[in-house]
């Protein structure tokens, strides 16, 4: 019997409320609170006929120039980008928690013993961990992230009809959901890689600490960058930037997404765009930026660390039975 896939469901099944439930409940509340906005405009307003440059909506999508379609599209993908976003950053704290309670909590709990009673190694039961936080629970949030911009979608849509206004016209025939689904999907391999460092470093710590895992994998990051610092001032060493962002920030913030976006020389140019159109924001979803990104030497010599303290965390959990 391959055991892997069964480590998978293991793992699924005992944090599938991490896994599942908390981008899906991030996604509720997000479209409840989008929902009583809208009710309290319309509170308001005291349902009033809603207005657009003194055009009715019923008739806003016939007098809509091809320039203004494009622009109104743009505006609807960003802020479908945006609220999809939402379940990525609980994401984040869901990865990072899991990864660094993953082996420590087996040891906490003595029921490493019993797994390692069963023919499984400790190099396939490290793996499905390292695999359930780069993998599955990305593709959970990410999934979840696209239903709650098409739920947004729905609420606009539903705003729309209520005044007059053809949905189909002003929502769907001008948003592009489906390819800004598409794009975050396809983000995900940078995703994977530039959070391979963090993770491979929780994991170390997991397997590592006997006790207090949150505070080793924060505080000896942030300790050695302040000795490195303090190294600095004593002009020991020229500065002490470069630890912070290349090694203290990598190895504790990876897994919040778009992190990469940090490292990139071109990042003033895109936020210069991004501040003056919609096209600007959607730029950093794109192919070509997701492409760009994986040509970067950053990511790869993390993902070539994470991988090593991956396999330093599959040593240590054969040699550390208890918490």
């Amino acid at each position: 019997m391959n055991t892997f896939p069964v480590l998978l469901r293991r793992e699924y099944w005992e944090h599938r409320g991490g896994f599942v439930w908390a981008p899906v409940i991030a996604g509720i509340v997000v479209l409840v609170l989008t929902l009583m906005a809208w009710v309290l405009v319309e509170v308001a307003a005291r349902g009033s006929d809603v207005q657009i440059g003194g055009v009715d909506l019923a008739a806003l999508s016939a007098q809509m120039s091809a320039q203004e379609r494009a622009e109104a599209g743009q505006a609807l993908d960003v802020a479908t980008a945006l609220i999809a976003s939402w379940p990525l950053l609980v994401m984040a704290f869901v990865v990072f928690f899991y990864s660094l309670g993953a082996l420590y909590d087996d040891r906490r709990d003595r029921s490493v013993l019993f797994w390692k009673s069963l023919p499984v190694s400790d190099l396939q039961t490290v793996l499905s961990k390292a695999v359930s936080a780069l993998v599955l629970v990305p593709v959970f949030a990410t999934v979840v992230g696209v239903l709650t911009g098409l739920g947004l979608l729905l609420l606009v849509s539903l705003a729309v009809a209520v005044h007059g206004g053809n949905p189909f016209a002003l929502v769907w025939g001008l948003g592009s959901p489906f390819r800004v689904g598409g794009l975050l999907l396809a983000s995900l391999p940078v995703y994977v890689l530039w959070a391979l460092p963090t993770v491979g470093w929780l994991l170390l710590v997991s397997a590592w600490a006997r006790g207090k895992p949150f505070l080793w994998a924060v505080l000896i990051p942030l300790f050695s960058g302040i000795l490195v610092g303090w190294l600095a001032l004593m002009s020991v060493i020229e500065s002490s930037g470069w630890y912070w962002k290349h090694i203290v920030a990598r190895l504790t913030l990876g897994t919040f997404p778009g992190m990469d976006l940090l490292y990139r020389g071109d990042l003033a140019e895109m936020a210069s765009a991004a501040g003056q159109s919609p096209e600007g924001v959607l730029s950093m979803l794109s192919l070509a930026n997701t492409a760009q990104a994986l040509r970067m030497p950053d990511l790869w010599i993390g993902a070539v660390a994470g991988v090593a303290m991956i396999a330093v965390a599959v040593w240590l959990r054969g040699r550390r039975d208890e918490g």
